[in-house]
């Protein structure tokens, strides 16, 4: 199956490139918190950044309709404020508080919202690539028109449960969109040393699943790309993957120093791809939008941010009786 680009889909609208301005700097700014709070010791247990892939799930979120299903990762407080998820449940679930979208029991890689249609953040990588095509099996059981938008990593994407989900997400006709986050390094492996097939949108061809691979940093391909995918499993033509080419500008994860890389090389990226800063030169240059509204675009996103941090620092922790609830028996 090809791994090149589909046919032309809709373009951003001023409105829609705004949004997704002020969806990915939420994201930027609550992520670098996260990131303080974490080194003041107010974040235990691991916690995985978003920063530099913020293009990807706001592009693949435009794209959703109400009802379509998000399944994730680990690195996953970015795919929630995407879903709409309230920013202070977020962080006081990062905090362990009783506010949290978990009740304070899930902490950083473990969030969930039935209301929101996030089925959550995955410890086990790749465990939820069989459970994003069980979602999809699950719409096409029920006779309805919802996607599951299936996250996972170039690291997951060599696990052998993705290829099973592969094989049945094909065969029965599924409508689950496979993103894989390709940014670049796993849990701090670079892909030409990990992966003997480095074009992950190849990676469905021995099933018939078609791919193609988008430039993760820029909005505009994630959305068109991800139109074009969506629309191809509304239309009962099976499972589709979208190689999202993006970068990660922190480590693996808080505990990662990240020396298996340069910071030439993670500077070069912040100076001439960041996702944000694309949009917000077309904004200004192309659609004419002043420096002062997008001021106020970021003063609002801190503002959000540091309510929630407020929020998580003070809000108490959970019961002990906690401890026996939602446990299965």
């Amino acid at each position: 199956m090809p791994s090149k680009r589909g046919p032309a889909a809709a373009s951003p609208t001023l409105e829609q490139e705004r949004q997704a301005y002020r969806d990915m700097l939420l994201i930027r700014r609550f992520e670098e918190k996260a990131g303080q709070m974490y080194g003041m010791g107010l974040i235990g247990g691991f916690c995985h950044l978003y920063i530099g892939q913020e293009a990807v799930v706001v592009g693949m979120q435009m794209a959703a309709k109400q009802g379509d299903q998000v399944i994730t990762g680990y690195r996953d407080h970015g795919h929630m404020l995407a879903c709409g998820m309230d920013p202070k449940g977020v962080m006081a679930e990062l905090t362990g508080r009783r506010g949290g979208l978990s009740k304070g029991k899930g902490g950083s890689m473990h969030m969930f919202s039935v209301e929101k249609h996030f089925y959550g953040g995955h410890g086990i990588v790749g465990a939820q690539v069989s459970l994003g095509t069980g979602l999809a099996f699950a719409n096409r059981y029920r006779g309805n028109d919802n996607v599951s938008m299936t996250y996972f990593g170039d690291g997951a994407a060599n696990q052998g449960q993705v290829y099973e989900s592969f094989n049945m997400a094909e065969l029965w006709k599924l409508p689950v969109v496979y993103v894989i986050e390709n940014n670049r390094y796993a849990m701090g492996t670079s892909v030409s040393r990990a992966s003997a097939q480095t074009d992950f949108s190849k990676r469905g061809i021995s099933f018939n699943i078609p791919g193609e691979q988008v430039d993760g940093m820029d909005f505009r391909a994630v959305y068109a790309a991800a139109q074009r995918a969506i629309q191809w499993c509304r239309d009962g033509k099976g499972p589709y993957i979208l190689e999202m080419q993006t970068y990660r500008y922190r480590g693996h994860s808080m505990s990662d120093p990240a020396k298996y890389r340069s910071k030439d090389e993670v500077q070069k990226m912040r100076e001439e791809r960041d996702p944000i800063e694309q949009v917000r030169r077309r904004l200004l240059d192309e659609w004419k939008v002043s420096e002062d509204e997008l001021k106020a675009l970021d003063a609002r996103c801190r503002e959000i941010v540091n309510e929630a941090a407020e929020f998580a620092t003070h809000d108490p922790e959970p019961d002990v009786s906690e401890l026996w609830t939602d446990i299965l028996k």
